[in-house]
């Protein structure tokens, strides 16, 4: 990873991928709520591309619904939280690391397609605004390109 001076990623470094191990670092989650498997096409402080690989080992697919499972929509939106809260962190440097992110608000959140066992979700996040501690999203969840579920959300990330 290309760095500047102030050891901070250089502004849009090209063809970034951020690993598992590298994700789990930058984010708190863990098993069971850690939503995405990694991260793709980051251009710092701008967007990036998180990646989830959905299988029927899930364990929210034995409640809902055992006969025919569907991942809920809450938690592809918690994924678009994740991809950006690794999109935050990457933007912002290492001193950002591990710092907790709650969300502020979630608007426009609209479920268009089921996402299933055996798909590769691909969630698009692109930052709207950031002022201080408080950053905007929208993000989009697509599986082989068609849209699944989108929303536009605010987080703000805990620096004390």
């Amino acid at each position: 990873m290309e760095v500047t001076s102030d050891n901070k990623p250089a502004e849009n470094a090209p063809g970034i991928e951020i690993d598992i191990l590298r994700v789990m670092e930058m984010i708190p989650h863990r098993y069971p709520m850690l939503m995405i498997d990694r991260v793709t096409d980051v251009i710092t402080n701008v967007s990036a591309v998180g990646i989830k690989n959905v299988t029927i080992n899930e364990h929210f697919f034995q409640g809902h619904f055992p006969q025919r499972p569907v991942m809920p929509g809450v938690l592809i939106v918690e994924a678009m939280a994740q991809t950006a809260g690794v999109l935050v962190v990457y933007s912002l440097g290492a001193d950002a690391e591990g710092k907790l992110v709650y969300f502020m608000s979630i608007d426009e959140a609209k479920f268009r397609r089921p996402v299933t066992p055996g798909d590769t979700v691909h969630i698009h996040v692109n930052k709207l605004q950031h002022r201080r501690n408080v950053w905007k999203f929208r993000g989009e969840a697509k599986v082989n390109g068609v849209l699944c579920a989108e929303a536009t959300f605010a987080a703000m990330i805990l620096t004390g």
